[in-house]
């Protein structure tokens, strides 16, 4: 195990720890730092105005520091306080395994942090969006129910092939924006990828729409009224520029709905409508509205439809309670009902998400099929027959029978046993000398082979992902190292006079010479601005206007050189100019 664990990580199942990686503090360069301290100075002194009261609240409660990166392990010790725990992930992870790692109370935090050139923002996931972002508002009880039932509930949607494509392209552009070396052209390409992935994505799946849900809540919502709202959402409270700019009128505000859930986003490019819910209550009832939508409540026919159209592992469930869980391959339906379902692959059933004894995937090597439904001519659903019935109707064991089901499916052999749930409803028949047709068709024909036939008038659920965890091996993930290993001779120096102004404010050396500092990076990196601001700040905290001037005088240049960063160096010199008033 690479990362340390408490008695809330205990409980995440193998297949998430999969994408856990250990934080490993010690990579993080004095530049990363000072990326760090700059964002949330100006977060914490912008977000004071702006942003709902249990950021700042969250923030002291959550151990979160304006100076320094925070450390993983630190974190965890006042989370669990709060019932929940905070893990590094590889950046981007499926979506589903994100929300399932939320319905566990745990935060998934991408340790890597932006660069310099991307400081306002990055459509890469940070540990300044993650950890500076999510975190401080889980300290709300309210809001962190939601985010722990948003995940449950997101965990189980159905995707569809091209929302898996539409991922890797995102994380594909999430990488590369901000590896060093990426070309402009590389980045053009993997964008104008994404466009057209999104431009034939066709009718959304479910979790296409749950992702938009939680875009606009827990990532870019607004609360309060439309007319004065509060920040609430991550990504805002994350991004220096787009925390300014949502609050300005060129951004429209809607009151929140579950309509959010079919406003598509686009995560390369400010948004230019959010939408604002009056309290976080309201949150978890569009939720569960939206969750009544979902072949997670709905099943029926269209719900093992959506499962066949995702090309992924899911499970349906009957209304005995049984559940079948493998790669849907097709449906047989009647009069607008499945009277017949097929998996191919490795498939295994269940009760109450505990996998059956001898119905394993080594019992189901190549798929499991069943009829569902009643049978004809006869008023009462097999799974409500009492014993008396099933002799009655001789299906019993040792007896040879020819059942037919309303549309047309007939199963006949010899009923060898017969298995109950907790209730005494049947819920699965062995047979042997097997064969189920229909309308004359062989679906299936055993001769020593014995044949399990679900029983089930219905299909009350369809989701995402197996029923047992345990019965599936899901461990398919590789960590990537995103870190850059290699560094310029002049990557190496300016990191280096970053340390020794880091080093001088936190004490660790004061015989360091902030003039040489200074003059060194005026004439070798004459575009770096983020270590004269810090520079900048010293000198007026210790009183030597002088060196300030002097300092704000080669800003004025760099920002006469490079205009894109004015603004930058203007906030960053604003948040000193307090100090220098007192």
């Amino acid at each position: 195990m690479t990362y340390e664990s408490n008695p809330i990580l205990d409980k995440l199942p193998k297949h998430l720890k999969q994408y856990i990686k250990p934080q490993n503090y010690e990579e993080y360069t004095a530049i990363n730092q000072a990326v760090w301290r700059y964002v949330m100075r100006k977060n914490v002194d912008y977000l004071s105005q702006v942003a709902h009261g249990s950021y700042l609240d969250g923030l002291r409660k959550t151990g979160i520091a304006v100076d320094h990166i925070p450390n993983m392990y630190g974190m965890n010790r006042i989370l669990k306080d709060l019932g929940w725990a905070a893990v590094a992930v590889d950046g981007f992870i499926p979506p589903a395994a994100f929300m399932e790692f939320q319905a566990y109370n745990v935060l998934v935090i991408a340790s890597d942090i932006r660069q310099l050139a991307h400081i306002e923002y990055t459509p890469a996931p940070d540990i300044i969006h993650e950890g500076a972002g999510h975190a401080p508002i889980i300290a709300n009880p309210e809001y962190a129910e939601y985010l722990r039932r948003f995940g449950e509930i997101g965990c189980k949607a159905v995707s569809s092939a091209k929302d898996f494509e539409l991922y890797e392209a995102v994380r594909h552009l999430s990488i590369i924006k901000e590896a060093q070396g990426t070309t402009p052209s590389e980045i053009q390409k993997a964008e104008k990828h994404i466009e057209e992935l999104q431009e034939h994505m066709g009718v959304p799946s479910e979790m296409a729409l749950i992702r938009n849900l939680h875009w606009w809540t827990v990532e870019y919502g607004l609360i309060g009224t439309v007319e004065n709202p509060k920040i609430y959402g991550a990504g805002l409270l994350s991004s220096i520029g787009e925390s300014a700019w949502c609050m300005t009128d060129e951004v429209k505000k809607i009151p929140y709905s579950i309509e959010a859930a079919h406003t598509p986003f686009d995560i390369t490019k400010p948004q230019p409508q959010l939408f604002v819910t009056p309290d976080f209550a309201f949150l978890s009832q569009v939720l569960e509205d939206f969750a009544n939508t979902m072949a997670l409540r709905t099943g029926g026919l269209s719900g093992i439809k959506k499962l066949i159209d995702s090309k992924e592992l899911g499970t349906i469930e009957l209304s005995t309670g049984l559940q079948v869980s493998g790669n849907f391959d097709n449906v047989i339906a009647h009069n607008g009902a499945p009277i017949y379902f097929q998996t191919k692959g490795k498939s295994a059933l269940a009760f109450r998400e505990k996998e059956l004894v001898g119905q394993d995937t080594n019992q189901h090597v190549t798929g499991f099929g069943s009829p569902i439904g009643r049978l004809k001519g006869i008023n009462i659903p097999i799974e409500e027959m009492s014993p008396r019935d099933l002799k009655a109707y001789k299906i019993y064991e040792g007896e040879h029978v020819s059942l037919d089901f309303v549309g047309g499916i007939n199963v006949s052999g010899k009923i060898i046993t017969g298995t109950r749930n907790l209730q005494g409803q049947i819920i699965l028949i062995t047979f042997e000398n097997c064969t189920v047709r229909h309308h004359g068709k062989v679906l299936f024909k055993s001769d020593e082979e014995l044949y399990n036939m679900a029983i089930g008038e219905r299909i009350v659920s369809a989701f995402n992902g197996p029923a047992d965890l345990k019965s599936f091996d899901l461990l398919d993930h590789e960590l990537s190292k995103t870190f850059s290993d290699k560094k310029s001779d002049n990557e190496s120096e300016l990191e280096g006079y970053y340390q020794q102004i880091r080093d001088f404010r936190e004490g660790k050396n004061t015989t360091i010479s902030r003039n040489k500092v200074f003059k060194e990076v005026q004439q070798n990196f004459p575009k770096d601005w983020l270590l004269s601001v810090e520079l900048y700040e010293l000198a007026i905290t210790n009183g030597d206007t002088g060196f300030a001037t002097e300092i704000k005088h080669h800003l004025e240049k760099v920002k006469q050189d490079n205009p894109s960063l004015g603004h930058l160096i203007d906030d960053g010199l604003n948040l000193v100019e307090p100090v220098k008033t007192t």
